[in-house]
């Protein structure tokens, strides 16, 4: 009865990650153990940052910025699926589910391209370390961030705009435990030719920055190679790592998603957006801080920092 009720609004229906109620009490368990790690892990590394004068340059200045788009990333999706599978509902308002696309998609290119910054930030540490203060100045970081939220809004504005007016029918089902874009265009009645035009635009946007990242890294490698010393290597590779790491994983899993046809999305996509939408953001604090000895270094003061601190 309540899901007829529910129907019969204007609400959509979010199915969750596999619409069996069995697998979905299991990614409830699993969102729950997730999202208090999200931002517990990224909190400390944006408090790590702020306290210890050492990380106060370029490189940490992206991570902290990182961490708090991470903080939002998660919050907007996570919160709400967690909260409908306590309450027995799976209902989503038109306006809080438009609102939740457009965050998601502001908030996954703005990841994107500080990805892109914290890549061309390495190139220029390794491949030109002698004028690496001249170039990655404060105010050249500040543009580049702002640069960085800036083409995402400009990014995600439209899609929001057109997805919007589109007429929906009856079936307000949608495939995945979040508003998703490609979704919610495929639950259209009305022609959605140049929504797709537009969601395969704004993957292609999306992906530019990933480009960016490789012309980086491929920058960075050559340098590399022409160090003599082999300690000199591992040193540059195990910098690069991390960030590689984070990279393969929301790159591709991303560009996977929506670089295809519109007709491929189904339901069981919805378990690939759980890696980008929630596992990413939670390996982030890990990947960077375990293999990092500064950040190992900067969470270890801050916790001795607290308990020693007088009650």
């Amino acid at each position: 009865m309540r899901e007829e009720n529910q129907s019969a609004t204007t609400d959509f229906i979010l199915l969750g990650v596999t619409g069996q109620q069995e697998q979905e009490d299991i990614f409830f368990i699993l969102f729950l153990l997730i999202y208090p790690i999200t931002l517990v892990g990224n909190m400390l590394i944006i408090l790590a940052i702020l306290s210890d004068v050492r990380l106060h340059n370029p490189m940490y200045f992206f991570l902290a910025n990182l961490s708090l788009v991470d903080i939002f990333f998660s919050s907007v999706t996570i919160p709400k699926m967690l909260a409908n599978h306590l309450l027995g509902s799976r209902a989503i308002s038109f306006a809080g589910c438009f609102t939740q696309m457009d965050f998601m998609i502001f908030l996954a290119n703005t990841d994107s391209y500080i990805l892109a910054v914290m890549a061309v930030d390495r190139a220029v540490a390794i491949s030109r370390p002698l004028h690496y203060t001249m170039i990655m100045r404060p105010c050249s970081c500040v543009l580049m961030l702002v640069a960085s939220w800036a083409v995402a809004i400009i990014n995600s504005i439209p899609h929001a705009v057109f997805t919007a007016s589109l007429s929906f029918c009856e079936n307000r089902e949608v495939d995945n435990f979040y508003c998703d874009v490609a979704a919610l265009i495929k639950l259209a009645c009305s022609d959605n030719h140049l929504n797709v035009k537009m969601l395969h635009l704004g993957a292609s946007i999306f992906s530019l920055p990933f480009l960016c990242i490789i012309i980086s890294y491929v920058w960075v490698f050559a340098t590399v190679l022409r160090v003599p010393s082999t300690k000199g290597i591992l040193k540059a590779f195990s910098t690069c790592g991390s960030h590689l790491t984070v990279v393969s994983l929301y790159y591709g899993t991303v560009m996977g998603m929506y670089l295809r046809p519109l007709t491929s999305y189904s339901q069981k996509d919805a378990v690939i957006t759980v890696m980008y939408t929630a596992v990413t953001p939670m390996l982030n604090p890990f990947i960077y801080s375990l293999r990092n000895r500064d950040m190992k270094a900067a969470v270890g003061k801050l916790f001795s920092r607290s308990s020693s601190s007088p009650q």
